[in-house]
């Protein structure tokens, strides 16, 4: 049937793309040799420092985020060394496949895919490994399959607590400009994040931001690669050009991408996205279902996993909210598949777009005859305006 007005995609990514950025990427394609293009090519290096809030590196690569994993374990380790993963969900899981498959020897921590990873079970770990055989920690610091993020803050201090060397990596292919991230200040050795989520942008995109440890590490490692090299990349990009034919158009929208999350501020982005993640679980909790995870400190901002009660199909549910509303919700993956739906609100997203994704789900639950209590979308309502309310009283005091 046709559809009417404009399709909800509120998986947890890829994102809604404004019009602004789309505009952006709306180009003839540019000379990626000319002057013009080393301009354009500096300005998103330099600009990709302020959101992962570092002052090493940032190596973008035409990948998706998968790519970018890649990336970060074979430029520093060596075929045969040890990492210490840990079991948050569905994409740790892959990360740790892709180690495995490149000749990698991973630990995986177990987890309960319902909270983030464990710092001291990290710290005790790594305690245990006198000889220091374990070269790296690679944790997700927004597992996308559940809703869950970790403090990356605590796993450093884990990390330092036990007096190790080991390198600490981290993807955030989810929370990169949505959940507050601080690779500096946090000791991040390298972390991992991809164009199509916060970042507002379509897949194609993806990044490794490194520090001077990473670096280091870097020289004397001896897996082999050639289209993953920091090496070949670090010289074309200090000119702002790119050691192969990089994605010219989808480089214009990064730029506007930036320069729109610099103008909104990212600590009023990330308080945007903490509010409409608030108000996401307090609809859930008024309808009677299940948040998947299930540590109030682990909440996600960029998106709510929801568990649907025992006997009841979370995909079913999924098409009945796309057959008759017209709107897409993520679903879950691998051990989650058909237990779960997730909401994402994260991106180019406001209250009233929200509003109107709740609205969609409260509905699809109607339909689809699954048991709830009805007024989940006015319990968010209600503590939306009580925060615009909250912001304009603020706003008042402040003139």
């Amino acid at each position: 049937m046709p559809r009417q007005g404009r399709h909800f995609l509120q998986i947890p990514g890829p994102t809604n793309v404004p019009d602004r950025i789309l505009r952006a990427m709306d180009m003839p394609t540019m000379d990626h040799r000319s002057p013009a293009f080393g301009e354009l090519g500096l300005r998103v290096l330099s600009g990709l420092k302020t959101i992962f809030k570092c002052t090493g590196p940032v190596f973008i690569y035409p990948a998706s985020g998968t790519g970018a994993w890649e990336a970060a374990l074979v430029n520093t380790l060596d075929p045969g060394d040890q990492v210490l993963m840990y079991e948050t969900g569905h994409f740790s899981t892959l990360w740790k496949s892709m180690a495995t498959k490149i000749g990698l020897q991973p630990e995986f921590l177990q987890g309960d895919w319902r909270s983030g990873a464990d710092a001291n079970a990290i710290e005790n770990r790594l305690r245990d490994d006198a000889s220091h055989e374990i070269k790296a920690v690679c944790v997700v610091h927004n597992e996308t399959s559940t809703g869950a993020t970790t403090r990356i803050d605590e796993v450093r201090n884990a990390i330092d607590a036990a007096g190790h060397p080991a390198l600490l990596m981290v993807d955030t292919i989810s929370s990169l400009a949505s959940i507050d991230y601080r690779q500096d200040e946090w000791g991040v050795d390298v972390t991992v994040g991809g164009s199509q989520k916060g970042l507002m942008l379509p897949p194609g995109l993806s990044f490794n931001a490194v520090s001077e440890k990473a670096l280091l590490a870097a020289k004397t490692c001896s897996s082999k690669k050639a289209f993953w090299s920091w090496e070949d990349m670090a010289g074309p990009n200090a000119t702002g050009f790119f050691p192969y034919t990089p994605a010219t158009n989808l480089l214009y929208g990064l730029a506007e991408a930036i320069d729109m999350l610099q103008e909104e501020g990212l600590d009023n982005v990330f308080a945007r996205h903490d509010r409409h993640a608030e108000a996401t679980r307090r609809a859930v909790r008024t309808w009677g279902l299940e948040i998947l995870c299930n540590e109030p400190k682990n909440y996600s901002s960029s998106l709510t996993a929801v568990r649907l009660p025992e006997g009841y199909d979370a995909d079913a549910f999924r098409k009945v909210v796309a057959d008759n509303f017209n709107m897409s919700l993520g679903n879950g993956l691998s051990k989650l598949a058909g237990r779960v739906f997730r909401i994402g609100h994260l991106g180019d997203f406001n209250d009233l777009m929200l509003a109107g994704t709740l609205s969609g789900v409260e509905m699809g639950l109607e339909l689809a005859a699954v048991p709830f209590e009805q007024g989940g979308v006015q319990a968010a309502l209600s503590y939306l305006a009580s925060e615009a309310r909250a912001q304009a009283d603020g706003r008042e005091a402040a003139e």
